[in-house]
C-alpha cells in the first residue's frame, strides 16, 4: 500500500462503517425454523419427526402436570383440562395429575409461544394448593429457546467489555483501544444481522447458539487482525515520522499473514459442510462468512480509522523516530530455546502429551435434563411426573409402524407401556435402544426426544470420523500453499493437532473435575476441534510468516528468533484475548456452549504459550533452514 492510497482509505473505511451501520439497521432474517432443522439427516428418529409434520398430527406433544392434587380438586381440574383441551388423568393416589395437551405449533417460534400461553392458562385459577408445570417434548423444546432470550445480548456486552479491558492493558492508553473496538463491533453486529440473510438465500438452517458462538469469533478473529495491525503499525511509526507511509509500509506484510490466516480458518469452518445436520452446516457457512468479514473490516477499515488521526491515538505512549522497541521477556525465551533447543522441544511434547491422556477418557452424549445449566421447569416437571406417574414418561417413543397390532403385542411382551394414538404407538418404560432391540423384527420407525439424542449422537461420531481428519488435511494443503514449503506445514500441522488433542483432554479433567459435567455434549468436541485447529494455527502463522520475512537476511535460525522476539507480546496478548472471548460462551444457558467455550480456551492458551512460545521455535531451530524445504529459507521472501 502506498502512502497515497493510505490517505485515500480514510474516507473509504468511513463510507464502509456508514454502509454498516445502514444495514445493520435493517434487522434480521426472521426466516422460521422447522423443528427438524437441528437432527441429522437419514436417522430414524429423524424421519419420523418429519412425518409428523407432514401429516399435520395432532396428537399430545405438551403435558400439563398438576401436583398438590386431592378428591376434591378434582371437579375444578377436570374444567380446567377442558379449557386446556385435554382430559383429566389423576394418579393411583390422587396425589397428582396429567393432561395431555397439542400445542399446535408449525415452527420453533409458534411452538415457545403457544406453550408461553399453555402455562399461563394451565396456572389461572388453581384450587388452593395445587401447581400446574408443562413438560413434554414441546415444552422442553421451547426451553431450548427461551433460555437464549436476552442470553445473546449479555454475551455481546461480556465480550465488548473483555475486549476493551484487554486491549486498554495491552496498548495501555485511554484511547486507542476505542478504534478497534468501534470497528470491530460494527463487523459484529453487520454478521449478526446479515448472517441470517445469507443462510436464507441459501435455503439453510440455523438456531439460536450460532448468533452467540458467530459473535464470539467475529470479536476474536477480528480483534486479532486488529492486534497484529496495530503493532506492525506501531513499528513503522517509529522509523517514519509521515503516518501514511507507515500505514503503507505495515499494510502488506500484516494483511499477508492475516489473510493466511483467515484463510486456513475458513478452509477449516467449511468443513462443517459435510456434517449430517442442517444447522451444524449452517454454522459452518456462517462461520466462514463472519470470518471473511473480520477480515475485511480489520485489513481495510481499522487502517483507514486510524490514519484518520495522527500519533496522538497511541497516548500517552505515542511512538516517535528513532524510538527503540525493547521485547526482554522474549528475548530471553528466544535465549533459551537457541540454546536447548530439544530439550525445551521434549519437554513441551511431554507436558502436551501429559494433557492429551485425558481425551482417552472422554465420554459423549447429553440426556434431556444434561442439556441445561440452570434446570427449566420443563425438566423439572419431567422428573416430578416420573415419581407420580411411573408408567408414563414426559417424552415417550414415538413409534410409526404399518402394523400397530404387531409392534404392540412384541412391545408389550417385553414390558412395555404402549398407546395407541393418532397413527403411532407412544410408548414408555425403556430406553431407545432396548424399543429398537424389540422392534428388531418388526417395520417399525422410532422416534421421539430420547430416540432423537440417540441418533443425533451417532451422527456425530460419525461427523468427527470424517470431518476432523479433512480439517487436518485442508490446513495442510492451505499451509503448503501459503508457505511454498512442506516441512514447515507439516510441523506446523502437526503441532496444533497434538494441541487439540491435549485441550480436550485438560478440557475434559476441567470440564469434570471442576464443572462436573459427567459427559460431554455430542458437538462439543466436533466443534472445539474444528475451531480451534482453525483459530489455534493463526499464531505460528504469524510466528513463521514473520520469520520467513527475516529469513533471507539473517538466515532461519536466526529469523525465528527475532520473529518470536518480535511477535511475541503482540500474539500473546492476542491468544489471551481470543481465550477469554470464548470462555464468555459460559454466559449462555447451554452445555455444549460452555464445554466449547472450556476446550477452546485452553486450547488457545497452549497454542499461544507453549506452542507458538517454545515447540515451534525449538524445531526450526533444530531443523535449521530445511525448515522451509524444498524451497531455501534465504531466497522465499525475494
Amino acid at each position: 500500500m502506498s502512502a497515497a492510497f493510505a490517505r485515500v482509505l480514510r474516507w473509504f473505511s468511513l463510507a464502509c462503517l456508514a454502509a454498516g451501520v445502514f444495514l445493520i439497521s435493517l434487522g434480521p432474517d426472521e426466516a422460521e425454523q422447522t423443528s427438524t432443522a437441528m437432527l441429522p439427516d437419514g436417522f430414524d428418529s429423524t424421519d419420523v419427526a418429519a412425518e409428523r409434520v407432514l401429516e399435520d398430527d395432532t396428537s399430545p406433544d405438551a403435558l400439563v402436570f398438576f401436583s398438590g392434587v386431592n378428591p376434591e380438586s378434582l371437579v375444578p381440574l377436570r374444567d380446567k383440562a377442558t379449557e386446556l383441551g385435554g382430559p383429566l388423568i389423576p394418579n393411583g393416589d390422587v396425589s397428582a395429575a396429567i393432561v395431555p395437551v397439542d400445542t399446535d405449533a408449525v415452527d420453533l417460534a409458534g411452538n415457545v409461544t403457544a406453550i408461553q400461553d399453555l402455562r399461563s392458562t394451565a396456572s389461572d385459577g388453581l384450587p388452593p394448593g395445587v401447581t400446574a408445570q408443562v413438560t413434554g417434548p414441546a415444552a422442553i423444546n421451547a426451553d431450548l429457546s427461551q433460555v437464549f432470550s436476552g442470553a445473546n445480548t449479555t454475551l455481546l456486552a461480556v465480550t465488548a467489555l473483555i475486549v476493551a479491558v484487554l486491549l486498554v492493558v495491552t496498548y495501555r492508553s485511554p484511547v486507542l483501544w476505542a478504534f478497534p473496538l468501534l470497528v470491530i463491533g460494527v463487523a459484529d453486529r453487520l454478521v449478526a444481522v446479515a448472517y441470517t440473510w445469507f443462510l436464507d438465500a441459501l435455503g439453510m438452517a440455523w438456531n439460536e447458539s450460532t448468533g452467540g458462538i458467530l459473535s464470539v469469533l467475529v470479536f476474536g478473529a477480528g480483534t486479532n487482525y486488529a492486534f497484529l495491525l496495530i503493532s506492525r503499525y506501531r513499528d513503522e511509526l517509529t522509523h517514519r515520522e509521515d503516518r501514511f507511509e507507515a500505514m503503507g509500509r505495515a499494510w502488506a506484510p500484516t494483511v499477508t499473514a492475516i489473510a493466511a490466516s483467515a484463510l486456513t480458518v475458513v478452509v477449516g469452518v467449511l468443513c462443517l459442510l459435510l456434517s449430517q445436520t442442517p444447522t451444524t452446516r449452517a454454522l459452518g457457512v456462517a462461520a466462514a462468512f463472519g470470518v471473511i468479514v473480520a477480515l475485511f473490516f480489520g485489513a481495510v477499515v481499522l487502517p483507514g480509522i486510524l490514519v484518520l488521526f495522527g500519533r496522538w491515538v497511541f497516548w500517552p505512549a505515542m511512538p516517535k523516530p528513532g524510538e527503540s522497541r525493547k521485547h526482554l521477556v522474549f528475548d530471553r525465551v528466544g535465549a533459551a530455546v537457541s540454546t536447548k533447543p530439544a530439550a525445551i522441544l521434549a519437554a513441551s511434547l511431554v507436558v502436551l502429551g501429559t494433557m492429551s491422556l485425558g481425551s482417552l477418557q472422554i465420554t459423549t452424549g447429553l440426556t434431556q435434563a444434561d442439556q441445561f445449566l440452570d434446570t427449566p421447569e420443563s425438566i423439572r416437571a419431567a422428573e416430578e411426573l416420573s415419581d407420580a406417574f411411573p408408567e408414563t414418561s414426559a417424552t415417550p417413543a414415538i413409534i410409526r409402524t404399518p402394523d400397530r397390532v404387531a409392534a404392540t403385542d412384541v412391545l408389550e411382551e417385553a414390558g412395555f407401556s404402549v398407546t395407541d394414538s393418532a397413527g403411532h404407538l407412544r410408548v414408555s418404560g425403556g430406553s431407545t435402544d432396548e424399543i429398537r432391540t424389540a422392534l428388531s423384527g418388526v417395520e417399525a420407525k422410532v422416534g421421539g426426544p430420547d430416540a432423537e439424542l440417540v441418533d443425533t449422537e451417532e451422527a456425530a461420531r460419525e461427523d468427527r470420523t470424517t470431518i476432523l481428519p479433512l480439517v487436518l488435511l485442508l490446513v495442510l494443503l492451505s499451509l503448503i500453499v501459503i508457505l511454498r514449503s512442506l516441512v514447515a506445514p507439516l510441523v506446523m500441522t502437526a503441532s496444533v493437532l497434538l494441541t487439540n488433542v491435549a485441550a480436550l483432554g485438560l478440557g475434559w479433567w476441567v470440564s469434570s473435575q471442576i464443572f462436573g459435567f459427567e459427559r460431554f455434549d455430542s458437538a462439543t468436541p466436533l466443534y472445539a476441534f474444528v475451531f480451534l485447529v482453525a483459530l489455534g494455527i493463526d499464531y505460528t502463522i504469524f510466528l513463521v510468516t514473520r520469520a520467513r520475512e527475516e529469513a533471507h537476511l539473517h538466515g532461519t535460525s536466526e529469523a525465528i528468533l527475532r520473529s518470536l522476539s518480535s511477535t511475541g507480546g503482540v500474539i500473546t496478548s492476542a491468544g489471551i484475548l481470543l481465550a477469554a472471548v470464548f470462555a464468555a460462551l459460559g454466559v449462555l444457558p447451554l452445555v455444549v456452549l460452555a464445554q466449547v467455550g472450556i476446550v477452546i480456551c485452553l486450547g488457545v492458551l497452549l497454542d499461544t504459550l507453549v506452542v507458538r512460545t517454545f515447540v515451534v521455535p525449538a524445531a526450526v531451530q533444530l531443523l535449521g533452514e530445511r525448515f522451509w524445504w524444498p524451497a531455501r529459507g534465504r531466497d522465499l521472501s525475494r
